[in-house]
């Protein structure tokens, strides 16, 4: 019997857009059940392709500002205007992504969330009342202390000496709001995982490996964000550091809350409003997800492993696929399935061509469910 197939992706990071992978997916899919139905729902929980995802389910237009990235270093940026709405879409990968930079060439404590000011100033600009904000994919580990003074905030230290690095911020004693602090009625952040800001949960520990710190720097680097959240809850009285969410993306789902007045939510919630997921999840047959790494992070909050819980408490068969699959037992607890690309291939080959390998798996995996 034909089945309805949804093939609903991330990004496989730094390999393939999340576009890219349900193509892949549905051009091996149909090589093997070609009387099947696909439909193909590239997903985003708030990282790459957030911006592009979002605005494709709207009536918007495409702006773009000139401004900065992580390493300082001039760029263009898209964001996305809905006149009807009056809502600008702005995904900050775009501006301080990791994918923006060379490998290894930059070290995070000389990276920051600075050049994301100049978006929320062109989307004030052009009369945004509510502003919709991605953030994973970041560079940056600065807590979003680049993008508050961007905004006009000032921090100084103990001899009312400006701090201008986050990597200094172990002396911050005092920061200075500027005249504007409200820069919409209303800010969304949609953030790709539910992390605190400090500890052993908190972003230096977890992500800051992923973005060039070692653990010689985890003392120094928790040392700063942990003043950062002291002095804010001191002066702002509300201990924002220990929200969930508040860990995104480097920190800088706290930098929002505290310097924006922003709203934290689960990007996979956004994404799930916009796409009305849920009944396309009911009418399908079999659901298809994955990322470049099925492995415990999935399960920490971010798209793949919602979708997976989604279809099993709807009890719909869902299939993960990877570039690997961390403790495929754990994993295959809350999927019907998961496949690597590493089970037909080696990483090398796998990451040298993406998405042939990743079409062979999901042509492989149709096969069997013939069987």
């Amino acid at each position: 019997m034909p089945l309805t197939v949804l093939i609903v992706p991330d990004k496989f990071k730094g390999s393939l857009t999340a576009q890219e992978a349900a193509e892949a997916i549905a051009r091996g899919w149909r090589k093997s059940r070609r009387a099947d139905t696909l439909e193909l729902l590239p997903m985003s929980d708030g990282g790459d392709g957030f911006g592009e995802i979002i605005s494709g389910m709207l009536d918007t237009e495409v702006q773009t500002v000139e401004t900065v990235d992580a390493a300082h270093r001039p760029c263009s940026a898209q964001w996305w205007w809905d006149a009807k709405s009056k809502t600008a879409i702005i995904e900050a990968a775009r501006i301080n992504g990791l994918a923006k930079l060379p490998p290894g060439k930059f070290h995070p404590f000389d990276l920051d969330t600075f050049g994301l000011g100049a978006a929320i100033r062109a989307a004030s600009a052009k009369g945004a009342k509510r502003c919709l904000i991605g953030i994973g994919g970041s560079a940056t580990n600065d807590a979003g202390f680049g993008l508050a003074r961007a905004l006009g905030w000032e921090f100084d230290d103990a001899e009312g000496n400006e701090i201008k690095s986050w990597s200094q911020l172990h002396l911050l004693e005092k920061f200075f709001a500027p005249k504007k602090k409200h820069w919409f009625e209303e800010t969304t952040v949609a953030v790709d995982v539910q992390n605190v800001l400090l500890g052993t949960q908190g972003c230096t520990r977890v992500y800051g490996p992923q973005k060039g710190l070692t653990k010689a720097d985890f003392a120094h680097a928790e040392a700063c964000l942990r003043r950062l959240a002291m002095v804010s809850k001191r002066d702002l009285t509300r201990d924002y550091a220990s929200e969930p969410g508040a860990g995104a993306a480097g920190g800088l789902g706290f930098g929002l809350r505290c310097f924006l007045g922003a709203r934290l939510q689960a990007g996979f919630d956004v994404f799930t409003r916009h796409a009305k997921l849920g009944s396309r999840i009911h009418a399908a047959d079999v659901i298809i997800t994955g990322e470049g790494a099925i492995d415990k992070s999935t399960l920490m909050g971010k798209g793949v492993g919602q979708i997976a819980q989604w279809c099993r408490k709807l009890k719909q068969p869902c299939i993960g696929l990877a570039g690997m699959v961390a403790n495929q037992k754990q994993m295959n607890g809350c999927f019907t399935q998961t496949h690597g690309m590493t089970d037909i291939t080696t990483e090398e080959k796998a990451k040298a061509k993406p998405a042939e390998w990743l079409g062979k798996l999901a042509e492989e995996v149709a096969r069997g469910w013939v069987e």
